[in-house]
Protein backbone atom coordinates (compact mmCIF):
# COMPACT_ATOMS: atom_id res chain seq x y z
CA UNK A 1 0.00 0.00 0.00
CA UNK A 2 1.38 3.57 -0.71
CA UNK A 3 0.53 6.16 1.81
CA UNK A 4 0.58 9.70 1.73
CA UNK A 5 1.78 11.77 4.50
CA UNK A 6 0.24 15.01 4.49
CA UNK A 7 1.69 18.27 6.49
CA UNK A 8 5.14 15.96 6.12
CA UNK A 9 7.27 19.17 7.66
CA UNK A 10 5.52 19.14 10.84
CA UNK A 11 6.78 17.97 14.12
CA UNK A 12 4.83 14.84 14.04
CA UNK A 13 5.22 13.64 10.62
CA UNK A 14 8.88 12.66 10.19
CA UNK A 15 8.28 10.12 13.22
CA UNK A 16 5.54 8.66 10.95
CA UNK A 17 7.56 8.64 8.38
CA UNK A 18 10.32 6.99 9.76
CA UNK A 19 7.94 4.38 11.50
CA UNK A 20 6.69 3.43 8.32
CA UNK A 21 9.50 3.41 6.30
CA UNK A 22 10.50 -0.20 6.73
CA UNK A 23 6.94 -1.92 7.65
CA UNK A 24 5.95 -4.48 5.35
CA UNK A 25 3.39 -3.72 3.28
CA UNK A 26 4.38 -0.04 2.71
CA UNK A 27 5.66 -0.02 -0.91
CA UNK A 28 6.12 3.83 -0.69
CA UNK A 29 5.28 7.13 0.54
CA UNK A 30 4.57 10.71 -0.54
CA UNK A 31 5.31 13.26 1.57
CA UNK A 32 3.23 16.55 1.10
CA UNK A 33 3.42 19.93 2.22
CA UNK A 34 2.77 24.01 1.72
CA UNK A 35 6.79 23.70 1.56
CA UNK A 36 8.07 20.91 -0.58
CA UNK A 37 11.84 21.53 -0.22
CA UNK A 38 10.92 20.60 3.73
CA UNK A 39 8.96 17.61 2.26
CA UNK A 40 11.93 16.14 0.41
CA UNK A 41 14.48 16.37 3.32
CA UNK A 42 12.30 14.41 5.71
CA UNK A 43 11.89 12.39 2.75
CA UNK A 44 15.75 11.89 2.52
CA UNK A 45 16.61 11.85 6.05
CA UNK A 46 13.52 9.33 7.17
CA UNK A 47 12.20 7.79 4.28
CA UNK A 48 14.48 4.99 4.15
CA UNK A 49 14.56 5.20 -0.10
CA UNK A 50 10.93 4.91 -0.16
CA UNK A 51 9.74 8.85 0.11
CA UNK A 52 9.15 11.36 -2.35
CA UNK A 53 8.96 14.94 -0.90
CA UNK A 54 6.33 17.03 -3.08
CA UNK A 55 4.37 20.69 -2.52
CA UNK A 56 1.08 21.13 -2.16
CA UNK A 57 -1.76 23.09 -0.78
CA UNK A 58 -3.85 21.08 1.40
CA UNK A 59 -7.24 23.69 0.42
CA UNK A 60 -6.25 23.49 -3.44
CA UNK A 61 -8.89 20.40 -3.75
CA UNK A 62 -7.42 19.63 -7.47
CA UNK A 63 -3.91 19.59 -6.52
CA UNK A 64 -4.36 17.57 -3.67
CA UNK A 65 -6.72 15.41 -4.95
CA UNK A 66 -3.75 14.49 -7.87
CA UNK A 67 -1.10 14.12 -5.69
CA UNK A 68 -2.81 11.32 -3.43
CA UNK A 69 -4.47 9.38 -6.38
CA UNK A 70 -3.61 5.74 -6.51
CA UNK A 71 -2.22 5.74 -2.61
CA UNK A 72 -3.73 3.32 -0.64
CA UNK A 73 -4.03 5.60 2.79
CA UNK A 74 -4.37 9.52 3.02
CA UNK A 75 -2.77 9.94 6.42
CA UNK A 76 -3.14 13.62 7.43
CA UNK A 77 -0.52 14.98 9.88
CA UNK A 78 -1.24 18.89 9.23
CA UNK A 79 -3.60 21.16 10.94
CA UNK A 80 -6.67 20.11 12.04
CA UNK A 81 -7.80 23.37 10.39
CA UNK A 82 -7.52 21.07 6.93
CA UNK A 83 -8.98 18.05 8.23
CA UNK A 84 -12.36 18.81 6.31
CA UNK A 85 -10.93 19.61 2.95
CA UNK A 86 -8.42 16.61 3.08
CA UNK A 87 -11.66 14.33 3.51
CA UNK A 88 -12.84 15.91 0.37
CA UNK A 89 -9.62 15.41 -1.66
CA UNK A 90 -9.27 11.66 -0.13
CA UNK A 91 -12.99 10.84 -1.11
CA UNK A 92 -12.54 12.62 -4.58
CA UNK A 93 -9.16 10.06 -5.15
CA UNK A 94 -10.87 7.54 -3.45
CA UNK A 95 -8.02 7.13 -0.88
CA UNK A 96 -9.12 6.07 2.44
CA UNK A 97 -8.16 8.65 5.38
CA UNK A 98 -6.41 8.39 9.11
CA UNK A 99 -5.95 11.81 11.14
CA UNK A 100 -4.22 12.81 14.38
CA UNK A 101 -7.29 14.59 15.51
CA UNK A 102 -10.23 17.68 14.87
CA UNK A 103 -10.01 19.43 18.22
CA UNK A 104 -13.71 18.38 19.05
CA UNK A 105 -15.70 20.95 16.36
CA UNK A 106 -14.45 19.59 13.58
CA UNK A 107 -14.17 16.02 14.63
CA UNK A 108 -18.11 16.54 14.93
CA UNK A 109 -18.09 18.21 11.32
CA UNK A 110 -16.10 15.01 9.97
CA UNK A 111 -18.31 12.52 11.34
CA UNK A 112 -20.78 13.68 9.17
CA UNK A 113 -19.06 12.73 6.37
CA UNK A 114 -20.15 8.71 7.01
CA UNK A 115 -22.21 8.08 4.33
CA UNK A 116 -20.41 9.54 1.70
CA UNK A 117 -16.86 7.52 3.00
CA UNK A 118 -19.28 4.28 2.94
CA UNK A 119 -20.99 4.88 0.09
CA UNK A 120 -17.56 4.94 -1.48
CA UNK A 121 -16.25 1.86 -0.04
CA UNK A 122 -13.37 3.89 1.83
CA UNK A 123 -12.68 4.02 5.63
CA UNK A 124 -12.02 7.16 7.75
CA UNK A 125 -10.52 6.96 10.90
CA UNK A 126 -10.40 9.98 13.23
CA UNK A 127 -8.11 10.80 16.09
CA UNK A 128 -4.75 8.26 15.79
CA UNK A 129 -2.43 9.90 17.75
CA UNK A 130 -1.39 9.96 21.69
CA UNK A 131 -4.13 11.95 22.64
CA UNK A 132 -6.88 11.70 20.57
CA UNK A 133 -6.10 8.07 19.83
CA UNK A 134 -4.15 6.30 22.62
CA UNK A 135 -6.49 7.73 25.53
CA UNK A 136 -9.39 6.43 23.24
CA UNK A 137 -8.60 3.13 23.12
CA UNK A 138 -7.09 2.82 26.82
CA UNK A 139 -10.49 3.95 27.74
CA UNK A 140 -12.07 0.94 25.63
CA UNK A 141 -9.69 -1.15 27.18
CA UNK A 142 -10.36 0.03 30.44
CA UNK A 143 -14.42 0.07 30.14
CA UNK A 144 -14.45 -3.86 29.82
CA UNK A 145 -13.28 -4.16 33.65
CA UNK A 146 -16.37 -2.11 34.30
CA UNK A 147 -20.41 -3.56 34.09
CA UNK A 148 -21.41 0.22 33.81
CA UNK A 149 -19.82 3.43 32.77
CA UNK A 150 -20.56 6.48 34.46
CA UNK A 151 -17.27 8.96 33.63
CA UNK A 152 -14.02 9.33 31.33
CA UNK A 153 -11.12 11.36 32.37
CA UNK A 154 -8.70 11.67 30.13
CA UNK A 155 -5.29 13.60 30.67
CA UNK A 156 -1.91 13.65 28.45
CA UNK A 157 1.85 14.91 30.21
CA UNK A 158 5.10 15.58 28.73
CA UNK A 159 8.60 15.68 29.62
CA UNK A 160 11.62 17.08 28.26
CA UNK A 161 15.08 15.86 30.18
CA UNK A 162 17.10 18.61 28.29
CA UNK A 163 14.70 21.62 27.61
CA UNK A 164 16.56 23.87 24.93
CA UNK A 165 16.41 27.92 26.07
CA UNK A 166 13.04 29.54 24.34
CA UNK A 167 9.84 28.09 23.53
CA UNK A 168 9.78 24.67 22.36
CA UNK A 169 6.37 22.97 21.99
CA UNK A 170 4.95 19.36 21.71
CA UNK A 171 2.90 19.67 18.59
CA UNK A 172 1.85 22.64 16.04
CA UNK A 173 1.62 25.89 18.14
CA UNK A 174 -1.65 26.76 16.12
CA UNK A 175 -3.39 23.77 17.25
CA UNK A 176 -1.60 24.61 21.29
CA UNK A 177 -3.22 27.87 21.64
CA UNK A 178 -6.65 27.09 20.00
CA UNK A 179 -6.60 24.42 22.62
CA UNK A 180 -6.02 26.94 25.48
CA UNK A 181 -8.10 29.92 23.93
CA UNK A 182 -11.57 28.18 22.92
CA UNK A 183 -13.79 27.01 25.73
CA UNK A 184 -12.95 23.22 26.72
CA UNK A 185 -15.53 20.81 25.97
CA UNK A 186 -16.92 18.72 28.90
CA UNK A 187 -19.65 16.18 28.73
CA UNK A 188 -21.91 16.54 32.01
CA UNK A 189 -24.92 14.45 32.97
CA UNK A 190 -24.96 13.71 29.04
CA UNK A 191 -24.54 17.30 27.54
CA UNK A 192 -22.25 18.87 26.49
CA UNK A 193 -20.56 21.58 28.38
CA UNK A 194 -18.52 24.33 27.77
CA UNK A 195 -16.14 25.19 30.29
CA UNK A 196 -13.46 28.66 30.72
CA UNK A 197 -10.31 28.67 29.13
CA UNK A 198 -7.39 27.45 31.19
CA UNK A 199 -9.73 26.21 34.01
CA UNK A 200 -7.54 23.73 36.45
CA UNK A 201 -8.25 20.47 36.30
CA UNK A 202 -6.41 19.28 39.48
CA UNK A 203 -3.48 17.46 39.78
CA UNK A 204 -2.77 14.14 38.29
CA UNK A 205 -0.30 11.66 39.19
CA UNK A 206 1.34 10.56 35.77
CA UNK A 207 3.86 7.86 35.37
CA UNK A 208 7.88 8.72 36.13
CA UNK A 209 9.23 10.52 35.28
CA UNK A 210 6.30 12.84 34.92
CA UNK A 211 4.89 12.16 38.32
CA UNK A 212 2.78 14.37 39.98
CA UNK A 213 1.53 17.29 37.63
CA UNK A 214 -0.94 20.09 37.80
CA UNK A 215 -3.65 20.04 34.47
CA UNK A 216 -5.57 22.22 32.98
CA UNK A 217 -8.82 21.40 31.08
CA UNK A 218 -8.58 21.77 27.33
CA UNK A 219 -10.29 21.47 24.26
CA UNK A 220 -10.19 18.02 22.72
CA UNK A 221 -11.60 14.93 20.46
CA UNK A 222 -11.70 12.50 23.14
CA UNK A 223 -14.90 14.59 24.63
CA UNK A 224 -16.68 14.16 21.10
CA UNK A 225 -16.71 10.43 20.28
CA UNK A 226 -15.93 8.44 23.65
CA UNK A 227 -19.05 9.50 25.61
CA UNK A 228 -21.18 7.91 22.96
CA UNK A 229 -18.89 4.64 22.25
CA UNK A 230 -18.83 3.68 25.58
CA UNK A 231 -21.99 5.15 27.43
CA UNK A 232 -20.47 7.10 29.47
CA UNK A 233 -22.68 10.78 30.66
CA UNK A 234 -19.55 12.22 31.55
CA UNK A 235 -15.98 13.08 29.84
CA UNK A 236 -13.05 15.50 30.01
CA UNK A 237 -9.86 15.76 28.77
CA UNK A 238 -7.08 17.58 30.71
CA UNK A 239 -3.47 18.54 29.90
CA UNK A 240 -0.03 19.09 31.98
CA UNK A 241 2.68 21.24 30.56
CA UNK A 242 6.17 22.33 31.40
CA UNK A 243 5.53 25.17 34.05
CA UNK A 244 8.26 27.00 31.67
CA UNK A 245 5.77 26.26 28.70
CA UNK A 246 2.55 26.69 29.98
CA UNK A 247 3.51 30.12 31.53
CA UNK A 248 5.27 31.18 28.10
CA UNK A 249 2.12 30.28 26.30
CA UNK A 250 -0.05 32.40 28.85
CA UNK A 251 1.95 35.36 27.61
CA UNK A 252 1.23 34.75 24.03
CA UNK A 253 -2.23 33.96 24.62
CA UNK A 254 -3.03 37.28 27.07
CA UNK A 255 -0.67 39.73 24.41
CA UNK A 256 -2.65 38.29 21.50
CA UNK A 257 0.48 37.54 19.28
CA UNK A 258 -0.02 36.09 15.97
CA UNK A 259 1.08 32.61 15.69
CA UNK A 260 3.19 33.50 13.07
CA UNK A 261 5.55 35.75 14.70
CA UNK A 262 5.91 33.50 17.74
CA UNK A 263 9.35 32.14 18.05
CA UNK A 264 9.20 28.32 18.73
CA UNK A 265 12.62 25.89 19.10
CA UNK A 266 12.85 22.18 18.39
CA UNK A 267 12.01 20.10 21.61
CA UNK A 268 15.30 17.63 22.61
CA UNK A 269 15.05 14.17 21.38
CA UNK A 270 14.99 13.36 25.38
CA UNK A 271 11.63 13.72 25.94
CA UNK A 272 8.66 11.45 27.62
CA UNK A 273 5.15 11.49 26.94
CA UNK A 274 2.71 10.12 29.13
CA UNK A 275 -1.41 9.58 28.94
CA UNK A 276 -3.51 9.23 31.90
CA UNK A 277 -6.76 7.48 31.34
CA UNK A 278 -9.28 7.01 34.46
CA UNK A 279 -12.88 5.67 33.61
CA UNK A 280 -15.53 5.02 36.56
CA UNK A 281 -18.50 3.05 37.08
CA UNK A 282 -19.74 0.02 38.39
CA UNK A 283 -18.19 -3.67 38.76
CA UNK A 284 -20.58 -6.18 40.41
CA UNK A 285 -22.63 -3.44 41.84
CA UNK A 286 -20.43 -1.53 43.44
CA UNK A 287 -18.04 1.78 42.45
CA UNK A 288 -15.27 1.39 40.67
CA UNK A 289 -12.41 3.00 39.07
CA UNK A 290 -10.23 2.22 36.30
CA UNK A 291 -6.80 3.72 35.64
CA UNK A 292 -4.79 2.85 32.81
CA UNK A 293 -1.43 4.86 32.08
CA UNK A 294 1.02 4.63 28.64
CA UNK A 295 4.30 6.22 29.01
CA UNK A 296 6.62 6.44 26.17
CA UNK A 297 10.22 7.00 26.13
CA UNK A 298 12.69 9.13 23.61
CA UNK A 299 13.48 6.58 21.14
CA UNK A 300 17.34 6.59 20.49
CA UNK A 301 17.40 4.53 17.42
CA UNK A 302 15.47 7.03 15.81
CA UNK A 303 16.64 10.30 17.35
CA UNK A 304 13.34 11.33 18.23
CA UNK A 305 11.85 12.35 21.66
CA UNK A 306 8.85 10.42 22.64
CA UNK A 307 6.70 13.08 22.66
CA UNK A 308 6.72 12.83 18.94
CA UNK A 309 6.92 9.43 18.65
CA UNK A 310 4.07 8.67 21.25
CA UNK A 311 1.81 10.60 18.94
CA UNK A 312 3.25 9.14 15.30
CA UNK A 313 3.55 5.77 16.45
CA UNK A 314 -0.38 5.30 16.81
CA UNK A 315 -0.84 7.02 13.40
CA UNK A 316 1.97 4.43 11.76
CA UNK A 317 0.15 1.53 13.69
CA UNK A 318 -3.25 2.41 11.47
CA UNK A 319 -1.54 2.63 8.50
CA UNK A 320 -0.09 -0.94 9.02
CA UNK A 321 -3.10 -2.61 10.37
CA UNK A 322 -5.16 -1.11 7.43
CA UNK A 323 -2.19 -2.51 5.20
CA UNK A 324 -2.38 -5.50 5.90
CA UNK A 325 -6.11 -6.18 6.65
CA UNK A 326 -5.95 -6.36 9.81
CA UNK A 327 -8.71 -3.84 10.94
CA UNK A 328 -11.29 -6.58 8.81
CA UNK A 329 -14.09 -5.08 6.55
CA UNK A 330 -14.64 -1.35 8.27
CA UNK A 331 -15.89 1.48 6.30
CA UNK A 332 -17.45 4.99 6.63
CA UNK A 333 -16.39 7.32 8.94
CA UNK A 334 -14.92 5.70 12.34
CA UNK A 335 -13.57 6.82 15.98
CA UNK A 336 -10.22 4.89 16.29
CA UNK A 337 -11.81 3.40 19.65
CA UNK A 338 -14.32 2.26 16.94
CA UNK A 339 -11.83 0.56 14.61
CA UNK A 340 -9.16 -0.38 15.97
CA UNK A 341 -8.92 -2.64 19.49
CA UNK A 342 -6.22 -2.74 22.03
CA UNK A 343 -4.66 -6.10 21.22
CA UNK A 344 -4.43 -4.94 17.68
CA UNK A 345 -2.97 -1.38 19.31
CA UNK A 346 -0.79 -1.53 22.43
CA UNK A 347 1.86 -4.46 21.09
CA UNK A 348 2.46 -2.43 18.22
CA UNK A 349 3.10 0.33 20.48
CA UNK A 350 5.10 -1.03 22.85
CA UNK A 351 7.27 -2.48 20.41
CA UNK A 352 8.23 1.06 19.80
CA UNK A 353 9.29 2.07 23.76
CA UNK A 354 5.26 2.09 24.84
CA UNK A 355 4.66 0.83 28.29
CA UNK A 356 1.00 0.33 29.57
CA UNK A 357 -0.51 -0.31 33.22
CA UNK A 358 -3.80 -1.12 34.07
CA UNK A 359 -5.15 -0.74 38.00
CA UNK A 360 -8.51 -1.11 39.34
CA UNK A 361 -9.18 0.56 42.32
CA UNK A 362 -11.92 2.45 44.33
CA UNK A 363 -10.73 6.19 44.05
CA UNK A 364 -9.81 8.40 41.87
CA UNK A 365 -5.93 9.86 41.03
CA UNK A 366 -6.94 13.58 40.22
CA UNK A 367 -6.66 15.49 43.23
CA UNK A 368 -6.28 18.97 44.66
CA UNK A 369 -2.86 18.85 47.26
Amino acid sequence: MRVAVLGAAGIIAPAIVRDLADAPGIDGLTLLDLDGDAARAVAATHGGGIATGAAVDAHDRQALTLAIEGHGLLLNAASYRVNLAAMDAALAAGVNYVDLGGLYHVTLQQLRLDAAFAASGLVAILGCGAGPGKTNVMAARAARELDVVHAIRCASAGHDETPPPGLAVPYALQTLIDELTEAPMTVRDGLPTPLEPLAAGGYIAFPEPIGDRPTIFTLHSEVATLPGTLGAAACDFRLALAPTVEAALREVVAAGTPVADVPVVPSSPRTWSAQHVEVSGLRGGSPAVVTMTAVTQPHAEWGLGGGPVSTATVAAAVARLLARGALGPVGGVLPVESAVTPELLFPELEARGCTFSLRLDTTSEVHTP
